[in-house]
Parts: C-alpha cells; sequence; structure tokens
C-alpha cells in the first residue's frame, strides 16, 4: 500500500508580495517572535548556586562555624541609613576566618529578595554573586561584566562605595540592591574585625 505524503504549507492562495496566511500560523509565528524576543523564566529565575556551596567554595572546603552578629541598637540605625529600612533580623549570620568575612544577604529588587553571597577581605570586596534571583527582569546583574565591578571596592566614611557602579538598561533596582548590600557588608565586616581587635 502506497502512502502518499502531504506538505502542509502555512502560505494560502493569494497574489502580491503579501499571501495570506492560513488559519492558525498566525498563531505558531507569534509564538516563534515571542520566544525568540523574550528572555525565558527559566533563564530569569532561579538558584544559580546554592548557598552552601558558596560557602565551601570560598573557603575551599574548610567553611568556618557561622557567628551570629547581634544587630541591637548601636547597629541599627546604621544599617537603616545603608539600606533605607529595618534589617528585619535581631542576629545576622556571617562566616570568618584571617581576615575575611562571608555574608548570605537579601534585599529585594522590585518586589521579591534577591540572595546575595559577598565575601570581604581586609576591608574590600573580594567576591559577590547573586545566588538566588526572584524577579522576573534584572537578572543581568548575575554576569560577571557587572558584578567584577565590585571587586576591590571598600567604603568612604559617609558609607558609601568608594567607586561607581556602572548600571544595566532595564535593571535599576537589582543593580541598587546589590549596591546596597555590599554597602551592607562592609560595614558590618567593618564593625566585626574592630569589634575582634578590642576582645584580643
Amino acid at each position: 500500500m502506497r502512502v502518499r505524503s502531504r506538505r502542509i504549507s502555512c502560505v494560502g492562495k493569494g497574489t502580491g508580495p503579501v499571501r495570506e496566511l492560513r488559519d492558525g500560523c498566525w498563531v505558531g509565528l507569534l509564538a516563534l517572535v515571542a520566544l525568540a524576543t523574550l528572555p525565558s523564566q527559566a533563564a530569569a529565575r532561579g538558584t544559580y548556586q546554592d548557598p552552601g556551596e558558596f560557602l565551601r567554595e570560598t573557603f575551599e572546603n574548610r567553611v568556618p562555624p557561622s557567628t551570629r552578629l547581634p544587630i541591637g541598637d548601636d547597629l541599627r540605625g546604621k544599617v537603616k541609613s545603608i539600606l533605607g529600612h529595618d534589617l528585619g533580623v535581631s542576629r545576622l549570620r556571617y562566616w570568618r576566618r584571617d581576615g575575611r568575612t562571608a555574608w548570605i544577604l537579601e534585599e529585594i529588587g522590585k518586589t521579591q529578595p534577591i540572595t546575595t553571597g559577598i565575601v570581604v577581605s581586609h576591608g574590600r570586596i573580594e567576591r559577590i554573586k547573586v545566588l538566588i534571583f526572584r524577579e522576573s527582569r534584572g537578572w543581568e546583574v548575575r554576569y560577571p561584566f557587572f558584578t567584577d565591578q565590585f571587586r576591590g571596592a571598600g567604603l568612604t566614611a559617609q558609607n558609601r562605595l568608594d567607586r561607581d557602579i556602572d548600571g544595566i538598561s532595564g535593571a535599576t533596582l537589582s543593580v541598587r540592591a546589590l549596591e546596597k548590600l555590599s554597602r551592607l557588608a562592609l560595614f558590618l565586616h567593618e564593625h566585626v574585625e574592630i569589634s575582634a581587635t578590642r576582645e584580643q
């Protein structure tokens, strides 16, 4: 038995430079255009690195015990001046060894928190990485072309970064969130190191 194949075409009958498309073909064509021009949700949202893996990578698989930093009245006001709001916790975990501290911090971009890992070494940012991103926009802040700008940054006397950070079009709120978290990590690192020196 011979089976005849029939080629299905979206192009219908018509004349001239623009020919009529058959029913249903418009839907498929528009779907392809949408997929090609919009970033997928899978690319935008997700866990880029587990916080535990970030710590193991930072401390070469010898993660020191965490310490809880009390956010008392002496710190609360300064933290609020950096973030623009209360931190919302009474204690904050960090990891410290040999003049280096690691922090897992969160700040809201537009509506959702961005979980970020920040390593500070001797008062300068050694590394910053977006670990979990929950927003539908602004996910470009995860890439090294953006985060590498923070490497080596410190704080001014006014608790501002001592360098300008180039923004990303369409990701303003995410950029702002990472700038705040960077300032917070630097400030808290300085506080921890001063406290450790006094205890010696």
